[in-house]
């Protein structure tokens, strides 16, 4: 486990009357997330530093309280998450969980937070579970959602004639929900559902999977699937010439991290959604120029939303002059969302951040003028249509 504690000053401040709203002097912040799998390079150690730049250029501390940031690799397993967070909050006074990468394990631990009177916000999860039927009153979901997912990628390509088909799935809450969600949303388009194959997380050989998607005869193949999965699914669907049969890939959760790990060559043509693009205008560029400054890549939506989920719950803290977690989530819930991530975001009964997603192209390599310049923005999709409104979500908070 790592810390970063930005202001080691306080010497003289327990003395401060600011101090007093502020439970054991500090205010501490846990990145939980994977670090060392199939997610390293989707959230990861880089979401660690988006959330430390953003204490940074909060300032350090908020009501006169230095802010820590404290990290540690879940394994994408929701048993070591559960464990490390419940230490977290017993023994080592964390006020809040972030990131959580991976929908059992932010599951797990929004469940856990619910108990331990703890605000949790997730960026690397999908799951619109953690809104819906299993949400709580101090869970957050800030960056996207599988909802989100397939209205955009599954809304583009029914939309351009790819109305059958076939889902390659990962065998975990989020496989599950992406699948179903994309597979409601394209049956409501007038498209079907040949079926579906499920595999392990952390899968190498998809040979037996693409047989399957391949024979289906689906017009699409659905991956329900992230990180290093999908980009192993497409680069084995190449070997099989699954595209050049005339299949298309529909990638439905990926990030400019994976079409960099991937490389332009095997992406390029891939519609895909995400909530943040760095070269989108002024202010996002200016964040994603610092950012590769600090990490040799550019962030992608877990990155940037975690950024801003750290800066707003800053700000609900300053804003409600304590970090009692009715208060601050009473703020978290009131307050609009105005940043680098989000222009005129606003949060949901549910806890669901409703902002603008995006549907993007992968740019051919021929077509790209500087590093990191991947996508083609093809469609700003308004939050509203992106993401159910909480009194569709199934979230009880709002019945």
């Amino acid at each position: 486990m790592r810390k970063f504690l930005l202001s080691t000053a306080a010497v003289g401040l327990i003395a401060t009357p600011a101090l007093a709203e502020i439970s054991d002097g500090n205010v501490r912040i846990g990145i939980l997330n994977d670090q060392s799998g199939v997610y390293a390079d989707f959230g990861g150690k880089y979401s660690y530093e988006a959330a430390k730049m953003a204490v940074e250029d909060f300032g350090g501390k908020v009501l006169d309280a230095p802010v820590e940031v404290v990290t540690a690799d879940h394994q994408n397993k929701p048993d070591i998450a559960s464990n490390i967070a419940r230490q977290w909050y017993d023994t080592e006074q964390v006020d809040a969980i972030m990131e959580l990468t991976t929908s059992s394990v932010g599951l797990a631990v929004q469940a856990l937070s619910q108990e331990k009177k703890k605000i949790t916000v997730n960026t690397g999860a999908a799951t619109t579970e953690l809104t819906g039927a299993q949400c709580t009153p101090y869970g957050f979901h800030w960056a996207y959602d599988t909802h989100a997912l397939a209205v955009g990628t599954g809304g583009a390509l029914v939309k351009e004639g790819g109305d059958s088909w076939f889902f390659l799935t990962a065998d975990y809450a989020f496989g599950y929900s992406l699948e179903e969600q994309t597979g409601n949303f394209v049956k409501s388009q007038g498209g079907t559902v040949a079926g579906a194959v499920r595999h392990p997380l952390a899968t190498t050989d998809y040979s037996s999977f693409l047989l399957q998607a391949q024979s289906s005869g689906a017009k699409v193949i659905g991956l329900a699937n992230a990180g290093m999965d999908t980009q192993n699914a497409i680069k084995q669907a190449a070997e099989f010439g699954i595209t050049a049969g005339g299949q298309r890939l529909a990638a439905l959760l990926f990030t400019l991290a994976e079409v960099h790990g991937i490389g332009l060559e095997a992406a390029q043509g891939l519609t895909l959604t995400e909530s943040f693009y760095w070269n989108r205008d002024d202010a996002s560029r200016e964040f994603g120029k610092r950012f590769m400054e600090r990490t040799g890549v550019m962030p992608n939506m877990v990155h940037a939303g975690t950024y801003s989920a750290v800066t707003q719950y800053l700000k609900a803290i300053e804003a409600a002059g304590t970090d009692e977690t009715e208060a601050v989530a009473a703020k978290m819930h009131e307050m609009p969302v105005d940043d680098i991530f989000a222009q005129g975001g606003k949060v949901g009964a549910n806890g669901r951040l409703i902002k603008d997603v995006y549907l993007m192209e992968v740019k051919a390599p021929g077509d790209v003028a500087e590093d990191w310049d991947y996508y083609n923005v093809l469609a700003t999709i308004p939050g509203d249509q992106a993401f159910l409104a909480p009194a569709e979500s199934g979230c009880p908070l709002v019945q």
